[in-house]
């Protein structure tokens, strides 16, 4: 009888055992799918200089194969903790607008558009002295701002588009968030990369600083240093250290070019197109092929048929293109229209992921006027002269045109038209200045305007 009971006391440990391995296995496995996040759909690669979605070529048989069509949309998960923005409203949603982009995702992505970049520091708001970010002084990340940023690449990767997340703004700093200095910047830098290894995006590429020699950047405690190519080169090697797979790069100035420093340490070569004029994409991008890896543009304030020209060029040349809808999707109030945020560069999009697509390069001469110098985040001395060079390319000269320079949108000089222009100017004030070009026509009529260029004019050396 003993005999028995010890049997079946055995046989019923031996079930419990089975069934609680059973348990853990089923709780390990589910523990282990939400971590690595198995069902996302998109994974981005680079093979040699090209791009790869899911180890497919991006765009196949279009003039765009093997770029990555990008959108600059940094101020889609956006939130100021300071008072300035209750001065223009009392209702803004951080999370409702978040969904106002969330909704048009698959719309700009049937037009062409391969990549968002999305910002932890969001980018200019069109008003000074926002606070936005995703980190707390110390490096730490915030939850709520993960949060929307989360949703945005879920979302983007259902609908088959890769994220560029930009961590440092130069604007973000001199208020009670901001990063205490080098070691938080990089706690936020390895906070982030950890971030997205737990979370298992594989849409993810990461930009380390949004134009990392801007001015701005000199107000940040040790921003000195990351304003460097050194310091680019440690956090860009810090990323990589902590999630080898995770492709890094870091963008520089609106000029085109790119420090040899940064092209070897970075997977990819994030240059900026809003300073230089459209003759001048073609040796900007041939100087960066020797590299070898992938050019992306992507951030190109241009816009309608001249953010088209400087799209198509972009693209003939070899480098990938980000749009940036300045007025309508980064400036407050944000929109969020589809294509109809800018029909004829989003119609060029879709043009140039088309299989087939052939490009007519007469087409693409169009008038176009660009600062050149300044560049944005140039700093000058109170009392100094700023000299602003112009680019003014196929201009009518069949009528009478003048060129006016306007410094936060008041004259500062006339000109009259020409190919390449240059006009001297000196501030009275400090503080930040943003310069326009603008062409009119013999009766005063405006025809079309640079992008803007922001410099900073300090009474201090």
């Amino acid at each position: 009888m003993q005999r028995i009971n010890d049997e079946s006391r055995m046989s019923g440990i031996l079930h419990y055992l089975l069934l609680s391995m059973i348990v853990l296995l089923l709780v390990a496995g589910c523990t282990s799918e939400n971590k690595n996040d198995k069902d996302f759909k998109t994974s981005v690669s680079i093979v040699g200089d090209k791009w790869y979605f899911n180890d497919q070529i991006l765009n196949p048989g279009s003039p765009a194969e093997g770029l990555l069509m990008n959108v600059r949309m940094v101020n889609t998960i956006y939130e100021d903790r300071g008072p300035e923005l209750t001065k223009l409203t009392d209702d803004f949603d951080p999370e409702a607008n978040a969904h106002s982009f969330i909704e048009k995702i698959p719309e700009y992505v049937s037009s062409g558009v391969n990549a968002f970049t999305i910002s932890l520091q969001g980018g200019m708001p069109g008003y000074e002295g926002a606070i936005n970010t995703a980190f707390n002084a110390d490096g730490s990340l915030r939850d709520d701002y993960m949060q929307r940023a989360e949703r945005v690449i879920r979302a983007s990767d259902e609908n088959n588009a890769a994220i560029i997340l930009s961590l440092f703004y130069q604007r973000q700093h001199s208020h009670d968030y901001a990063l205490t200095g080098k070691e938080s910047i990089r706690n936020a830098l390895e906070n982030t990369v950890n971030w997205i290894t737990e979370k298992g995006f594989t849409n993810v590429v990461l930009e380390v600083s949004n134009e990392y020699r801007h001015g701005g950047f000199r107000n940040w405690t040790d921003g000195d240093w990351l304003m460097s190519e050194e310091g680019q080169v440690e956090l860009i090697r810090l990323a990589k250290q902590l999630n080898p797979e995770l492709l890094v790069s870091t963008s520089g100035m609106g000029n085109g070019r790119y420090h040899e420093d940064l092209a070897r340490a970075a997977d990819f070569l994030l240059i900026h197109f809003n300073t230089t004029s459209l003759d001048l994409y073609e040796s900007r991008i041939e100087d960066v092929k020797k590299y070898g890896k992938p050019i992306v543009c992507n951030e190109d304030d241009k816009l309608g048929p001249e953010g088209a020209a400087a799209q198509a060029i972009a693209v003939m040349n070899g480098s990938s293109w980000g749009y940036m809808g300045m007025l309508r999707n980064q400036y407050f109030p944000f929109e969020f229209l589809g294509v109809e945020d800018d029909p004829e560069v989003y119609e060029m999009y879709s043009n140039l992921t088309t299989p087939g697509f052939q490009i007519d390069p007469e087409s693409l001469k169009y008038n176009s006027i660009t600062i050149n110098y300044p560049h944005d985040g140039e700093i000058f001395r109170l009392g100094q002269t700023i000299e602003i060079n112009l680019s003014h390319l196929y201009s009518d000269d069949s009528e009478a045109r003048s060129i006016v320079i306007l410094a936060n949108n008041e004259q500062i000089a006339e000109l009259d038209n020409g190919i390449r222009l240059r006009v001297s100017w000196r501030p009275d004030e400090p503080g930040i200045y943003d310069f326009q070009a603008v062409v009119r026509d013999e009766t005063g009529e405006e025809l079309y305007r640079s992008a803007e260029v922001d410099i900073i004019v300090q009474s201090d050396p």
